[in-house]
Order: C-alpha cells, then sequence, then structure tokens
C-alpha cells in the first residue's frame, strides 16, 4: 500500500479496501454481472477509484451510457477515449486528468479488425464493401463480446493506461465474451463453411454441371430463395474472412493469455436479490472452469439493518416533539413504523442472500457491500460516493 497515493487532503474518502489494492495493482479489471445490477456505474467508480489513486485509468463501457457520459462532464462516449475534464475530478478530490472513458463501437471496431488483418488493401476494401460483412459487422450475434475483446487488447498494449475497467456487454450469459475470440475462428473455419466455399470454388459462379447432383440441388434450391448475387456475397465474404483467419487465431490466443495473467482480474457484480445471487454464482462457476476466478464480490443496493429498535410510540412522541398535530403524527406514526418493519425484513433477507452467495463462492474471497444509496448514480458526485463505498473493507463474514 505504501506506493500508493494517499497525499493529505486528497484523498480522505480513499480507504483501504480489497479493491483499493485491485485498482492499484492491475492492469485490467474485468466487471461482470447480470444486467440491472449496477455494473456501468460500478465499473466506472473503479475507475475513479484508481485515478485518485494517482493511475491513468480508462472505463470502456458497452451500453450507450449517455448517463454516464453526462455524469463524467462528456458531451458524448464514443470509441477514442475521451478526458473527463480535470475541473470536475478536483472537485471530488481527485488531482490529475486521470480519468478516461469510452463506449464501444461494433462497428468501427470490425473495420479495424479486418484492416489490421487483411493481406492487402484490395482484400480489406473487398471486405468492407461486402453487402453482408456489412449487416453481420453490426448485428452478428457475439459480435459486440469479440469487439469488447478487440478494444481491449488495442488499449492494454498501447501503452497509455495504468488500468483500464472493461463493462461486460449485457448478454444473457456475461462471460461469453471469454470465449469470443474462438467463436469468430470457429464462424470463419467451421466445416460447414469450408464445405460451402469448396463446392462454390468448384461451381465456378453456379456452374451447377460441375457440382454433385446433392450439392447442384442445394445451390439451385438456395438460389432461387435468396438469389444468386446473394450466395455471391456470402462466398466471397467467408473466402475473404479465411485469409484473415490467422490474425484471428493469433488474437484469439493474445487476449486468452492477457486475461488469465495476474495482472487482470474479474470482479463479479450483483445485488442481494436472489435471481441475481444465482447468476453471480453461475458466473463464478462459468469464470472457475475457464480456469480464472473472481478476485471480488461487489453485493450493490443492499438494505442494511437498523441496530436500535423503533416503536410506533417512540416515532410518535418525536413527531409530537416537532410541534406536529396529533391525528397527523399518529397517522405519520403508523406508516414510519410500518416503513421501518419493511426495511428490517428487506435486509434481513439480504442478509441471509449474502450468506448464501458466501457459502457457495467461498470465504476467501472478499465481498464488498455496497448499501442502497439515497439517489441514483447521476453525476460525479454520486460516482465519487460509490468509490467511497467500494473503497471500504471487505464484509466480515
Amino acid at each position: 500500500m505504501s506506493d500508493y497515493n494517499t497525499e493529505p487532503g486528497l484523498l480522505a474518502w480513499s480507504g483501504d479496501g480489497p479493491l483499493v489494492e485491485l485498482v492499484c495493482s492491475r492492469r485490467v479489471l474485468v466487471v461482470v454481472g447480470a444486467g440491472g445490477v449496477g455494473k456501468t456505474s460500478v465499473a466506472a467508480s473503479l475507475a475513479l477509484l484508481a485515478a485518485a489513486h494517482g493511475r491513468r485509468s480508462l472505463v470502456l463501457t458497452i451500453d450507450p451510457a449517455r448517463r454516464l457520459a453526462s455524469s463524467l462532464g462528456i458531451e458524448r462516449l464514443a470509441d477514442a477515449p475521451s478526458e473527463v475534464p480535470a475541473a470536475r475530478l478536483a472537485a471530488v478530490g481527485v488531482g490529475g486528468a486521470l480519468l478516461h472513458a469510452a463506449m464501444l463501437e461494433q462497428k468501427r471496431t470490425f473495420d479495424e479488425v479486418v484492416a489490421r488483418y487483411a493481406t492487402d488493401a484490395a482484400t480489406c476494401e473487398r471486405v468492407m464493401g461486402n453487402k453482408l460483412y456489412q449487416e453481420l459487422s453490426t448485428r452478428l450475434a457475439g459480435g459486440q463480446e469479440y469487439a469488447a475483446m478487440e478494444k481491449l487488447h488495442e488499449v492494454v498494449t498501447g501503452g497509455r493506461y495504468d488500468l483500464v475497467v472493461l463493462d461486460t456487454p449485457p448478454t444473457a450469459n456475461a462471460v461469453d465474451f471469454l470465449e469470443a475470440p474462438q467463436k469468430m475462428v470457429a464462424l470463419v473455419d467451421g466445416p460447414a463453411i469450408q464445405i460451402f466455399l469448396r463446392s462454390y470454388e468448384r461451381a465456378g459462379r453456379f456452374s451447377f454441371g460441375l457440382l454433385t447432383r446433392g450439392s447442384a440441388f442445394v445451390f439451385r434450391r438456395l438460389a432461387r430463395f435468396v438469389g444468386g448475387a446473394f450466395l455471391d456475397d456470402v462466398a466471397a465474404f467467408f473466402g475473404d474472412m479465411h485469409a484473415l483467419l490467422g490474425g484471428f487465431r493469433q488474437r484469439a490466443a493474445t487476449v486468452a493469455a492477457l486475461l488469465h495473467e495476474p495482472a487482470s482480474a474479474f470482479i463479479v457484480v450483483c445485488t442481494a436479490e436472489p435471481r441475481a445471487s444465482q447468476e453471480a454464482i453461475a458466473l463464478a462457476d462459468r469464470l472457475q472452469a475457464s480456469e480464472l476466478r473472481p478476485a471480488a464480490f461487489v453485493i450493490n443496493r443492499m438494505h442494511t439493518a437498523s441496530t436500535h429498535a423503533v416503536s410506533e410510540e417512540q416515532l410518535l412522541e418525536a413527531l409530537r416533539a416537532q410541534s406536529i398535530d396529533d391525528p397527523c403524527a399518529r397517522a405519520a406514526a403508523t406508516l414510519l413504523a410500518r416503513s421501518w418493519t419493511e426495511t428490517q425484513s428487506m435486509a434481513a433477507a439480504d442478509a441471509a442472500t449474502l450468506a448464501q452467495l458466501r457459502q457457495r463462492c467461498g470465504s476467501e474471497v472478499p465481498y464488498v457491500v455496497v448499501p442502497l444509496l439515497s439517489g441514483d448514480v447521476h453525476d460525479l458526485e454520486a460516482l465519487a460516493e460509490l468509490a467511497r463505498r467500494l473503497a471500504a473493507p471487505a464484509q466480515a463474514p
């Protein structure tokens, strides 16, 4: 911890919890979790926490995070990283323009991939002009995950940032991006594609007489329904993409190695709602299956129990002390007492869910609890407050 920036007066809210150690010692933090658990806000706050400790950090998000851009004082998040104004950071106690943010643009990332791996300018131009490519580069299932891995590799190897925090794609299986590079290789080099290309090449642009009877029948039926021009586009696309296969394979291996490095860590974000907790357990299992493991769990928006018992009569006396008339005071005391009881019940349920999560995923992993805050995370001050909470010590078993 001695290497961290702890200048007096600069970081009164820095804390010394396990997430502080992670943001100060790692190069890559991958934030995973189900949709709707506050993953983007947590990712941005972790990057802010790193900046507060003097590390140049980038939060790379996938969603069109307009609210996040507004919170950071950036007009619009784009593929190119934007710098959070130093004046805004100074207002929350962070010195220097050390925080940056970017939003993945899938089409642009795919274009950069093609330009990088194409063997010549003609191949690059042909792929980008292909109608099928233009459609798939924005709509391909798993394309967002692959683009995220490409962009992560680009910004990490670029060497500009001490820490890159990746807010993972909002998918049903939030660690599918781990397999995205291999899936891209399988798509281009799959058996069905190879059979199609060999048959197409033998056909000589739909000279069906050169094919076997079965292949000719299949191609004629396809051409009848989708058109010969479309099949030309398909064959040209996969033929050219196959020429890029070496680059895809190399990048798949490089990204896998990057994610398995000790300098990379995974943080699972969830809420104490049972469904979100179960999804967090499934994510942890998927990470373990990939020979990875969560470095920490963040349990967001958790209800906290009061340590003091409150009765309706106590509330009534307190209201009367504020000169609130008796009929209104009685009704208000009843509502407040009911609300307090409900909050206590929700806190007990959340605590039980956390205990189950800890029992299932092990007590050796730190669990950082963020209480339900009074408002949405909608500005830099709110992100700083969330960062303060994230910097706190882990929840005791």
